[in-house]
């Protein structure tokens, strides 16, 4: 075989070791800003990493969100990070009891006063910690009614399965003004999530919490995104919002927030351009009313 000839098949064979290894290695990690859509605090001073950390990665605004009721002071923490970093931090209004007969009203009281753009996360169903609720209860359709007047919509946590598919179905049907979003992709599977989308217009998938360090994954740290979402979010870039959901003390180091947020990069790199850039910023914007 001669010289050129040896060299060509080199080349060759790097290249296929390159799509082998990592899938992507033509696409370049999305640039734009970014809204994280979903993330949590774990006490009153990690915010200081976190915006540390979007100032390196021009993350421009994080949604600040309870945790379905697990953390008794998410409330004043929330407040307090937004009140030190306005114009970065976008503070939820926690719902810990979302089966409470007096829950609606509370939210209706609290929602006048604090003006929050979004209610949540709300625990609807999470295996692990033997939680599972229906969304559609009368309890619950009273909150997304209230949401609907505040324009503020809900964002759940529901581990889809067939019979949490019907409840989550027949409240979004009770209040179509009620938006509802649906976290971590509903840790359910794109043909699953496509249906839903195509059958109700006010359900958004928030695919926060789905990187490297959960399971399930939209792809490994190095890996290529996952070929069934990409496929759907591609089809339907208006329908999702792209979140790191950190809540964890461990998740705030600096190393991991780095490791973090150049992962949301580059699989929003894989995106044709203008569903990366939906995804990364432009829906959430709209979501959240923050422009």
């Amino acid at each position: 075989m001669s010289r050129p000839a040896v060299l060509r098949v080199c080349v060759a064979l790097v290249v296929l070791a390159g799509a082998l290894a990592g899938g992507a290695a033509g696409a370049a990690d999305y640039a734009g800003p970014i809204i994280d859509a979903h993330s949590h605090v774990p006490n009153a001073t990690a915010i200081d990493a976190y915006v540390a950390a979007m100032k390196r990665h021009n993350v421009t605004k994080v949604v600040l969100l309870g945790v379905g009721g697990v953390q008794k002071e998410d409330g004043a923490w929330l407040a307090a990070a937004a009140r030190k970093y306005p114009e970065r931090v976008i503070a939820g209004q926690p719902l810990p009891d979302p089966t409470s007969p007096q829950s609606a009203a509370r939210l209706d009281s609290e929602l006048a006063k604090s003006g929050a753009h979004v209610v949540g996360e709300v625990h609807i169903r999470q295996v692990s910690r033997k939680i599972d609720r229906d969304p559609a209860d009368p309890a619950f359709v009273k909150i997304l009614e209230v949401a609907a007047r505040h324009k503020a919509p809900v964002v759940i946590h529901q581990e889809l399965d067939a019979t949490a598919v019907k409840g989550l179905e027949a409240a979004l049907a009770a209040v179509p003004a009620a938006t509802i979003v649906l976290a971590h992709g509903g840790e359910s599977s794109p043909e699953m999530i496509d249906g839903l989308l195509a059958r109700h217009a006010n359900l958004v998938v928030d695919l926060s919490g789905m990187h490297f360090q959960r399971t399930p994954a939209l792809a490994t740290e190095k890996g290529p995104l996952d070929p069934g979402w990409k496929a759907l979010i591609a089809r339907r870039p208006d329908r999702f919002v792209i979140g790191i959901d950190v809540w964890a003390a461990r998740l705030f180091e600096p190393a991991m927030l780095d490791r973090l947020m150049t992962w949301t990069r580059r699989i929003l790199g894989e995106l044709p351009a203008e569903a990366a850039e939906r995804v990364a910023h432009r829906n959430a914007a709209a979501l959240y009313h923050l422009e």
